[in-house]
Order: C-alpha cells, then structure tokens, then sequence
C-alpha cells in the first residue's frame, strides 16, 4: 500500500467525494478526502485511509488516459520533429479514447456472436454431433442470452454502425474451436440444468482462459484498429468485471460500465496531453539540469516523453498526490521503456519535486516519496 499524507484539509466540492462520505459514515467535520484513479484517500486528524474506490466503476479511467497520453506524445514526437500541433494531437487521442471503447463493446458482442453460431450450429446438427452438448450448452446459456438483449450493447452497436465480424465469421468459429477444447467447458457441459450464476461464470472463464490465449482474435483485433493491440489486455479485465456484476433479474436493463466518471475524468486527459506539449520546453529544461551528468544518448526518448508528462501533472492537478503521479508513471515507464527506467525517471522526478517545493513553487499534498524497487 503506497502512504499519502495530506497537507491540509479540502472541501467536499465534488459529487464522488460526498458519496464516498455517505458510504463510510463519516463525519465531514473531521474528514478530508481526496479521489483520484480507482482509489480515494481519506485523511483525518489521527489516521490516514487509503481505500478502494467504491463508486460506479468506468472503462476510460486515469490509469489508461495516463498511457494513451504518452503514446500520443510519443508518436508525435517521433513524426513531427520539427513542432508538434496541440488541436492535431487532441484529435488522435480522441479517437484513441473512443476506439477503446470500441473495444469493450466488440469484445462483448463476441460472446453474443459465438452463442448466436453455437445455436445456428445446433439447428443444423444431428443428434450424433460429437459437439451436441457443447451447442446445446452454449445456444441455452442465460447469461449470454440475456447479454444479447442488453439494450446498452445493442444501442451502441447501432449508433456506431459498426462492420464487426458476425456469428459466422472466421473468428468466432475459431474461438469456438478453441472452447471446446477446454476441459473446464467440459465439465459444465456434462453437468444438467445449470444456474444463471452457472453460466455467467463458465463465460467469465472462458473470456479469460480462451479470447486472452488466442493468436487469431489478437491479429483480429490489430487488423480491425491499430489502437487495440495496445488496448486488449486490460478492456478483457473490464470485460471480466462486466460479467461479474451481471443479475438476472435486471434482464436487458443491466448497465453496462460507463466510458467516463464524470466531466472531470474526461477533461483530464486533454489537459495533461496540453500542458505536456505547450511547456514542452520549460519541463525539458528541468529534466536536463538533473540529469547533466548523464550522456544524452544514453537516455531513453521514452523516458524523456514519460518525465515531461508527469511534470505536467505534478504542475497542473493539485488534487493529485504527487505519490500517485509518480507511481503511475513508473509503472509506465515499466511498460514502455528499459528495464532500468523505473528507477531512473524515479530518481529525477524525485529530485524535481524537491526543488519544486522548495521554490514554493508546488502547492499540493505533502510529498513523502514511497518508490520501491
């Protein structure tokens, strides 16, 4: 658990934090709170919480705008050395953001397709077909069933006319294919009349165990758009989280989760991807007096990119623990850059916070630096 201390005590200004306040039953006379990502910190006289974020969860969160940024400003970068246009830059990542979106909604009218040919397959079937359990299994199971009628799925899809792959498509018999060879499946196969809560998690299994394996949906998904190879490993873990908050009786009125929180989450990543590009300069002048006893040709360009955004947030997001930023883009630069780069950008960023704090030039939460290697 990262340690956030709070220097002093803010206003319950924003919805999300009075509700957090409903919900722990505190008073806010002793309180303050502070949200941000998936957690929310709540700071009183005596003890300090860091807690998990129990509000309505959303597909776009900080953690994925933080990394879209980044290859946004890295593309660029790259492209356009000479200058880089902030409104050009604004554009790709909007579309960015909502191809992600794409993405959750496709990989769930997958299960709908592969339960649609599962069903087509049955009608045109024997009763000797070695896969007759598998079909009958699959063509009756309610979840997927009830997912099919999910009226959020199916006003999106047709908002979006989108040319996706159908019930018949090379893909969803592969993944087919591919289900029927896991033994668990199997089993539930075997089994008679099965729960809702059943057949909800035999798909919450199989979304995990065979679209994450399989090679065809992963070339699929980069032939369909170049964003969501990127993308598909973690919109599969919100995929997860959908199937598992799925009810019966909510029938085709079950919500889907949100693409934003709120106008604030979806400001936010505009206003981080803008200052990284118009004090370009002023933060690149930070990172090279801190790193004068480096060779230059020894830093990693991505580093470069990932210290320039998170002085960025540092200087434009007060609400946000300077912890948190710092956290948060280590671990991209786990991701996107060198073995070595966590504790690089680690070390610098630490020692700009400092100077920062010391010119009074960064009024935010105390800053305790917490990096473990």
């Amino acid at each position: 658990m990262i340690t956030i201390f709070i220097c002093k005590y803010t206003a319950f200004s924003t919805k999300k934090e009075k509700q957090l306040i409903n919900s722990l039953k505190i008073s806010a006379h002793f309180y303050s709170v502070c949200a941000f990502g998936d957690d929310i910190f709540v700071h009183c006289k005596k003890k300090d919480y860091l807690c998990k974020n129990k509000l309505k969860k959303t597909m776009i969160n900080r953690v994925l705008l933080r990394n879209k940024v980044i290859q946004i400003l890295y593309s660029y970068y790259k492209n356009n050395a000479e200058s880089l246009d902030f409104e050009e830059a604004k554009d790709e990542l909007a579309i960015s953001i909502e191809k992600t979106y794409e993405l959750y909604h496709y990989l769930l009218q997958t299960i709908v397709n592969v339960t649609s040919y599962a069903t087509n397959k049955l009608e045109r079937s024997n009763k000797r077909s070695s896969d007759l359990q598998l079909m009958t299994k699959l063509s009756n199971n309610k979840f997927a069933l009830q997912l099919a009628q999910n009226k959020d799925l199916l006003k999106f899809i047709e908002e979006h006319d989108l040319d996706w792959p159908t019930e018949e498509s090379e893909i969803t018999k592969t993944l087919y294919k591919e289900i029927a060879q896991v033994p668990e499946v199997n089993t539930y196969c075997e089994k008679g009349e099965t729960t809702y809560e059943e057949d909800r998690e035999i798909w919450r299994f199989i979304v995990k165990k065979t679209f994450s394996g399989c090679e065809l949906l992963g070339k699929e998904l980069e032939d369909l758009c170049i964003y969501w190879n990127d993308d598909a490993e973690v919109i599969l873990s919100f995929v997860l989280k959908t199937i598992r908050k799925f009810e019966e009786e909510k029938q085709d009125e079950q919500e889907l989760i949100p693409q934003f929180r709120d106008k604030e989450d979806e400001e936010f990543a505009y206003t981080l991807l803008k200052n990284s590009i118009y004090n370009e300069y002023e933060y690149r002048e930070m990172i090279k007096k801190h790193t004068h006893n480096w060779d230059s040709d020894r830093i990693a360009f991505m580093d470069t990119i990932i210290m320039q955004a998170a002085i960025a947030e540092i200087c434009s997001f007060p609400s946000i623990p300077v912890n948190v930023t710092m956290n948060e883009f280590i671990e991209i630069a786990k991701n996107y850059s060198t073995p070595k780069s966590g504790t690089f950008i680690n070390g610098i960023l630490d020692t700009i916070v400092k100077e920062l704090k010391a010119e009074n030039k960064l009024t935010k939460a105390t800053y305790v630096n917490s990096y473990k290697k």
